[in-house]
C-alpha cells in the first residue's frame, strides 16, 4: 500500500481520529482484518461478525505493530472511528486505487473465475509487476483489501468479482474502476438466489455497464461461445473484444486436443498473430480461461509468442482447484473441491476421463449447493453423465441432494457396485481406502460447504502414512 498519514486515512474514509497522539503518522504496511496478520506499519479493520468482533483485538492489533484501528467506536487506542467500517474500507480502497492510476482488469462469471484470475496475473506478470487477488476474495471486503496491497510500481490491478445478487458487481466496480472488464459465461452457480439465468445475465453484465468508453481505454472482453455473455456487448460504450472457439472471436482457439494427461494444446490466434499452447493445468475446460487470459494480455499489448508462453508456463495458484498429486502406489487425486457448479462438475468429469485412459477412474461428487428448484434436475444430470462418460466408480457423498447424484447414475444404467451413496466424507475415505488400486485416478469435487477436500486430503495422508511405516 501507498504511505498515507492517519490524517489522510481519516479523511479519505470519513472518520474521525481518536486517541491518535500524532495524525502525520503513516500508514506503511498492509490493511488486514485478522489481527494475527497485523505487523508494523499496518492499519487495523475491526469487523464485528456473528461469533467473533474484530474490536475485540484490537488492543492486541496495536501492540503487534498496528499504527492505528478502523473501527465503529473509540476503543482506547490509536483509532480511526466510522460509521461503517466496510464502507470506510471501500472508500480507502476507491481512493488509493485513483492516486496510483494503475490499470485495473476486472472478471466475473459462473465458473472459472479464479483459475482465470490466476491465468491472467500469471500472463501480464511477465509485461510487469502485478497485484491480484489472492484465492476467492472477491467480495465487498476480500476486494478492497487485494486493492490496498498495490503500491507505486504495480501496473496491472486483476481484482475477481463474485455475486450473489443484483447489484453487487456494480458496488464492486465503484470501488475500482476496470478499464478491461472480462465476462467468463453465464451459468447455473447461485441460481436458486439469482432466480434464474437471465437474472444471473443481468447482475454478470453491471461489469461491462461499469467500463468507460472505447475512446476513453474501455474494453469490454466477452465470450463469444456464451449467448448471454456475448448479448452483454450491447450493454457497453466500451470496444468489444471476443474470445472463444467461435470464427467471430477476435482471440480463438484452433486444433484443440487433450494429451494423454488430460491437458490440453491449442493454436492462440490473435488480431496479431498465432503460436502455440500446451497448458499444464488439466482439463478441456481450461481453455476458455486460457483464451480469456490471452485476450485481456492482448488488449494490454503482449504478442501471441509472449503470450502463449506465459500461457504454457502457468500452473495453479489457487488450492484446490483440479490440483493433481499422484502417490507412491501410483495413485493420481485430483482435488477440486473447492466449490462446484453443474457447469464445472461436467468440465471436471470430462477432465477425469482424459486423465484416466487406460486406468480406473473414480468420481467422489458431493452436493451443488444454492440451486434451487434445478437441485433435483441437475444433480441428476451429473450422476447421468458419470455414466455416459464410463467414469468407472461413482461415490455421492452427503445428504439428499448427493443421493440424486446416485440416483441418476441408477438410473442411466449403473449397476452393482458401480455407483454407491455414502453419508459423509469419513465414509467415502473408509470406501476408498478398502477398495483403491494402484494407478487408479480418482476425482474429489463438492460445494464448498460440503467440505470434501479432507477425503482428498485423507488420501494423501494414508499414502504418506505407508511409504514412512516401510
Amino acid at each position: 500500500m501507498i504511505a498515507l498519514s492517519l490524517a489522510e486515512v481519516a479523511t479519505l474514509t470519513g472518520g474521525l481520529p481518536h486517541d491518535i497522539p500524532d495524525p502525520e503518522l503513516k500508514v506503511t504496511g498492509p490493511v488486514v482484518i485478522d489481527s494475527r496478520k497485523v505487523g508494523p506499519g499496518s492499519l487495523f479493520a475491526a469487523f464485528a461478525g456473528e461469533n467473533v468482533d474484530g474490536h475485540d483485538y484490537a488492543r492486541g492489533a496495536v501492540d503487534a505493530g498496528a499504527v492505528a484501528v478502523l473501527a465503529t467506536r473509540p476503543l482506547g487506542v490509536p483509532a480511526i472511528v466510522v460509521d461503517d467500517v466496510q464502507r470506510a474500507l471501500g472508500a480507502l480502497a476507491r481512493a488509493v486505487v485513483a492516486r496510483l492510476g494503475t490499470r485495473v482488469v476486472a472478471l466475473t462469471g459462473s465458473a472459472g473465475k479464479t483459475s482465470t484470475k490466476d491465468l491472467i496475473a500469471q500472463v501480464l506478470q511477465r509485461k510487469g509487476p502485478t497485484v491480484w487477488t489472492p484465492g476467492s476474495l472477491n467480495n465487498e471486503i476480500g476486494l478492497p483489501l487485494t486493492a490496498l496491497t498495490a503500491d507505486a510500481t504495480t501496473e496491472h490491478l486483476v481484482l475477481e468479482m463474485g455475486a450473489r445478487g443484483i447489484g453487487h458487481i456494480r458496488y464492486l466496480t465503484e470501488l475500482t474502476p476496470p478499464s478491461i472488464g472480462l465476462v467468463l459465461n453465464v451459468g447455473s452457480a447461485h441460481i436458486g438466489e439469482f432466480g434464474g439465468r437471465e437474472q444471473i445475465a443481468q447482475a454478470k453484465g453491471e461489469m461491462v455497464e461499469s467500463l468507460p468508453a472505447a475512446e476513453d481505454g474501455g474494453t469490454a472482453v466477452l465470450n463469444a461461445d456464451d449467448p448471454l455473455v456475448k448479448a452483454m456487448a450491447s450493454r457497453t460504450k466500451a470496444r468489444v473484444l471476443l474470445f472463444g472457439e467461435a470464427d467471430e472471436a477476435d482471440v480463438r482457439a484452433e486444433n484443440v486436443h487433450l494429451s494423454d494427461a488430460g491437458q490440453p494444446s491449442f493454436r492462440l490466434r490473435t488480431p496479431t498473430g498465432c503460436s502455440d499452447v500446451t497448458l499444464r493445468l488439466y482439463g478441456e475446460h481450461h481453455v476458455s480461461n486460457a483464451l480469456a487470459a490471452a485476450a485481456v494480455a492482448h488488449e494490454l499489448g503482449m504478442s501471441a509468442e509472449e503470450i502463449a508462453t506465459a500461457l504454457s508456463g502457468a500452473g495453479t495458484l489457487s488450492r484446490w482447484r483440479m490440483e493433481v498429486t499422484e502417490r507412491p502406489d501410483g495413485v493420481t487425486i485430483v482435488n477440486d473441491a473447492y466449490n462446484a457448479n453443474p457447469e464445472s462438475m461436467r468440465a471436471a468429469l470430462r477432465a477425469l476421463v482424459a486423465m484416466g485412459r487406460g486406468r480406473r477412474t473414480w468420481a467422489v461428487l458431493g452436493t451443488m449447493a444454492e440451486l434451487g428448484d434445478e437441485a433435483l434436475a441437475e444433480h441428476d444430470a451429473v450422476g447421468r453423465l458419470a455414466v455416459r462418460l464410463n467414469v468407472g466408480k461413482l461415490v455421492a457423498v452427503g445428504g439428499r441432494e448427493a443421493s440424486w447424484l446416485q440416483l441418476g447414475a441408477y438410473n442411466e444404467g449403473s449397476w452393482g457396485e458401480e455407483s454407491v451413496h455414502v453419508s459423509d466424507a469419513q465414509a467415502a475415505v473408509d470406501l476408498l481406502r478398502r477398495e483403491l488400486r494402484p494407478g487408479d485416478v480418482v476425482l474429489v469435487k463438492a460445494s464448498r460447504s460440503v467440505g470434501l477436500e479432507r477425503v482428498a486430503q485423507a488420501l494423501l495422508e494414508t499414502a504418506e502414512g505407508e511409504v514412512a511405516g516401510r
